[in-house]
């Protein structure tokens, strides 16, 4: 591997360039990546940014980097807009369950969908609630600085201070007077200072579940102050990769900077990489709309957007057909076509070890593992890499015709390195998507004997059950 390892060109969000990638610190590798608010399903969108980084975790870790992932759990604190309750606290009032329970359950869920992905756990998954002490703390030291203020129990940020010497917004490149006009008033936040001003500590009433002791008032903190004392906390007050989706540029990683910034004078995080949207169908998702799916309702099929149901890494090959920083859409269409695509990519091991090699060789492996490496090195760019496989598949056709030759050294190269590429890096797991699409089927078998023992049809719903019980799988009926 370090024959090929290259200097790694990633985009900076913050000079809108291609740098050479530096770690300040060469023995670790820094990277926080802003988790879900596990409030509900996760939808696609999320995934495709946890798929993402993912790679890019993969990648560093393949080239020799000692990698800290550390990707938060938000589980208090995310407000909605126009409202004082956060989006867990809503929640548990829906379901009529305690708001840890709402967690807990979304947590795992969240957890399920990822490994149905085939995706790595990060080194470090913190929650903001286990981590109430560290954000009291750091209000505290920006109050200290002269950079917050206390109103009525509840801490605010002060923007305009911290703008005297500071561009808040830098990120999204936005001015103070961009953000004034784009902001919008919250109920009970008429306290501020100024309109833009954003909390650190919120007062909570007495009814409120969610609620901790702080020197201000019983309350909670505010969300973009999570990621900052997580991040601080685990990676240092300077580390290297800040990840996320798009959405989060403005307000939560400019927000992120200018508390981190008002302590150290530093903003926290070399490299800003975000993901762009996810479509569906030309437009963007939303549930109020009914333009919207959830992940399992692909995998089995149950949906009304979709003609049959996908695989979890035929929608993982998707994705990496474009790339990160690029909108992508989801329809019917893409998703046949990515089938169909990754139905013929995932045969090349197969393909290679049928080749028997001769002595004479017009494959130049070496040349093709370069190729690989410089797709990755430009700024993770997973649709070169993709197009390499293309490449190779078409070499082995080429081969099977006799119209090209390999020797045995360029053969081993090409079945070590695709393996490689396809396997350790992008993370591509065919038996865990061929078992997926068994459960699959087995869901759909058993709907179906449900439905005729309702029908009191036994003669069939007996007959599946003794057909499974003979293959090991024991259905105990409901009483």
């Amino acid at each position: 591997m370090s024959a090929y390892k290259q200097q790694l060109k990633i985009y900076n969000s913050l000079s809108s360039k291609k740098e050479v990638f530096k770690s300040i610190n060469k023995d670790l590798v820094g990277m926080y990546v802003c988790g879900p608010t596990v409030y509900n399903t996760v939808h696609l969108g999320n995934c495709r940014t946890f798929i993402s980084f993912d790679l890019i975790f993969r990648y560093l870790k393949h080239l020799g980097y000692n990698v800290r992932y550390v990707r938060n759990i938000t589980d208090v604190g995310h407000l909605e807009e126009n409202e004082e309750d956060d989006k867990i606290l809503k929640r548990a009032q829906i379901e009529k369950i305690e708001p840890m329970e709402v967690v807990q359950k979304y947590t795992n869920e969240f957890h399920l969908i990822l490994d149905k992905f085939n995706l790595k756990k990060p080194n470090i998954e913190p929650s903001a609630s286990g981590h109430i002490i560290e954000q009291i703390e750091m209000i505290q030291e920006i109050i200290d600085a002269g950079y917050a203020y206390e109103k009525n129990g509840s801490v605010y940020f002060d923007t305009i201070t911290y703008n005297k010497n500071n561009n808040y917004g830098v990120l999204s490149n936005r001015d103070l007077v961009h953000v004034v006009n784009e902001s919008r008033e919250l109920e009970g936040t008429t306290e501020k200072n100024n309109q833009q001003d954003f909390a650190l500590w919120k007062k909570a009433n007495k009814k409120h579940l969610m609620r901790w002791n702080s020197p201000w008032s019983y309350g909670f903190p505010g969300w973009h102050l999570e990621c900052s004392a997580m991040s601080k906390k685990y990676l240092g007050e300077k580390f290297d990769i800040h990840g996320g989706g798009l959405d989060l540029k403005f307000p939560h990683h400019d927000c992120e900077i200018a508390q981190c910034k008002s302590l150290s004078n530093e903003i926290p995080a070399n490299y800003w990489l975000h993901t762009n949207m996810l479509t569906l169908n030309g437009k963007k998702m939303s549930k109020s709309t009914g333009n919207s799916v959830l992940p399992f309702e692909i995998f089995n099929g149950s949906n009304k957007i979709f003609s049959k149901s996908y695989s979890p890494m035929v929608l993982k090959f998707f994705i990496f057909q474009a790339h990160y920083r690029n909108t992508i859409d989801l329809s019917d269409e893409a998703l046949k076509a990515s089938e169909k695509a990754y139905e013929k990519i995932k045969t090349i091991p197969i393909e290679l070890n049928s080749i028997i090699p001769g002595n004479e060789n017009d494959c130049d492996a070496e040349l093709w593992i370069k190729n690989c490496y410089n797709s990755l090195n430009d700024d993770f760019n997973s649709p070169k890499l993709i197009a390499e496989f293309f490449n190779l598949y078409k070499n082995i056709q080429e081969i099977k015709s006799k119209s090209k030759s390999i020797d045995s050294t360029n053969l081993k190269k090409f079945q070590e390195y695709f393996s490689i590429f396809y396997t350790d890096i992008l993370g591509f797991d065919d038996e865990k998507s061929e078992k997926n699409q068994l459960d699959e089927v087995l869901d759909i078998l058993l709907e179906i004997r449900d439905n005729e023992r309702d029908k009191k049809n036994y003669e069939v719903s007996d007959l599946i059950r003794d057909k499974l019980s003979k293959l090991g799988i024991n259905i105990n009926d409901k009483q």
